[in-house]
């Protein structure tokens, strides 16, 4: 297939690799925000949210009470208009501006919540898996499944300016056209699992999110820093203000002279720890009835995030606040090797196992009758993630350590991670 110089170079920009935004701790938006949404009007909750839809991309819709919600998280450095940030957020997330960074999707997570009030699950996959996309944009077959919503949003925009679409309608078309191709490409992935509903944020909504609630409890294993990201964290029990935040879930590798080897698997980790321990926090803290916060998440929303035209805020709202209670724990999907392709890195997954994983975590066996204990302590046998640590009274005290990241990740208290 041969592309003009313009095309390719646009192509380029859509794809383009840089620091990953991180931004896997804003399902909480989605979550959190969606249980603020009970404490506001209805009306002015769901005007201005961007919204596309999903109907029919991935099998009929059900009735059966449970819901499965793709998180995106994009390193795009604009909002969902495609204008830029202020440039005092480029500033505090270390993030330049809006000429840097493309339309990959490094923050992929599968929400499953089940009917009757099951535990959650949130299933991470690891944004450099090299997959088949069904769509085939750009004449493209398969890549690494971040590109999929880059490739789409290129081709159709491609398309509609060759038509004469005005630019800002095909902006938004292409947007549509992106998230629907992504949808498809997850879904085909995982084995045909059906998604009812998605949520995609921007960088800006994490750092504005963050902005509202902090500090936040975080727990690490390591000292660590890192100049890309802007990390320079001490070991053990802390807490973070929004821009220490952004950085924390960005970073993915130490630049100091430690023996500390960080990977993209241990970002993955360290932003599901990060979505944890902010459940932790809006569970404990008057967020819920503070009206100013909530007004200011919902803002955020309408800037920086996008819904499918299903999703019903007010119902879901119920099922946000039973996952920041801690009913969710979290996976990332294995890798099997990592190898180049076209001159890229790449991670090679074992389709048939990943598929069998899915289905096992979304289909659990029905748990038998259990004879009654006595209520559970607050301590689960041998925990090791101290770190020496007692906290207070409005800091939990963290659980356990996680150094593995095939090790599912429980909710409940603030996880001690690399």
């Amino acid at each position: 297939m041969t592309m003009s110089p313009q095309h390719a170079a646009r192509r380029r920009m859509y794809r383009r690799r840089r620091w990953t935004v991180g931004i896997i701790a804003v399902v909480v938006l989605a979550l959190i925000a969606a249980a603020a949404f009970i404490t506001i009007t209805y009306a002015d909750a769901n005007n201005g949210i961007h919204r596309s839809s999903i109907a029919g991309l991935t099998g009929p819709e059900q009735n059966t009470g449970e819901s499965n919600i793709l998180i995106m998280g994009l390193d795009s450095r604009v909002d969902e208009n495609g204008k830029p940030f202020p440039q005092a957020i480029y500033d505090q997330i270390h993030a330049e501006d809006a000429s840097v960074g493309g339309y990959n999707t490094n923050v992929l997570m599968l929400i499953h919540i089940p009917a009757n009030g099951g535990k959650a699950v949130g299933i991470s996959i690891p944004r450099d898996d090299y997959v088949d996309f069904p769509d085939s944009p750009d004449g493209v077959d398969k890549g690494k499944i971040k590109e999929a919503y880059g490739d789409a949003m290129d081709a159709s925009m491609t398309k509609l300016t060759n038509k004469g679409v005005a630019e800002a309608d095909a902006y938004q078309q292409s947007r549509t056209a992106a998230r629907q191709s992504t949808i498809k490409t997850v879904s085909a992935f995982l084995g045909g699992v059906r998604i009812d509903h998605f949520v995609e944020v921007t960088m800006a909504a994490f750092y504005e999110v963050a902005q509202a609630v902090q500090p936040i409890t975080v727990c690490l294993n390591h000292a660590t820093a890192d100049t890309f990201s802007g990390a320079d964290f001490p070991a053990g029990v802390q807490e973070l203000n929004a821009a220490q935040s952004m950085a924390f879930v960005r970073q993915r590798r130490d630049t100091t002279s430690s023996d500390f080897d960080m990977t993209d698997l241990d970002r993955t980790r360290r932003q599901q720890a990060f979505m944890v321990s902010l459940a932790v926090k809006l569970k404990q803290a008057s967020t819920f009835t503070d009206f100013g916060k909530l007004q200011k998440l919902i803002d955020v929303a309408k800037k920086d995030v996008a819904m499918d035209d299903k999703l019903d805020l007010l119902s879901f709202a119920q099922q946000a606040q039973s996952l920041a209670g801690g009913n969710i724990s979290f996976v990332t999907l294995p890798i099997d090797h990592f190898d180049t392709v076209d001159g890229q890195s790449v991670n090679i997954v074992d389709v048939d196992a990943i598929r069998a994983q899915v289905h096992d975590l979304l289909n659990p066996p029905t748990p038998t009758a259990a004879p009654s204990t006595s209520p559970k302590s607050s301590s689960s046998g041998s925990s090791s993630g101290s770190s020496g640590s007692s906290g207070s009274a409005s800091t939990p005290a963290p659980h356990p350590v996680y150094t593995d990241s095939s090790s599912p990740l429980q909710s409940g208290n603030v996880p001690c991670v690399n």
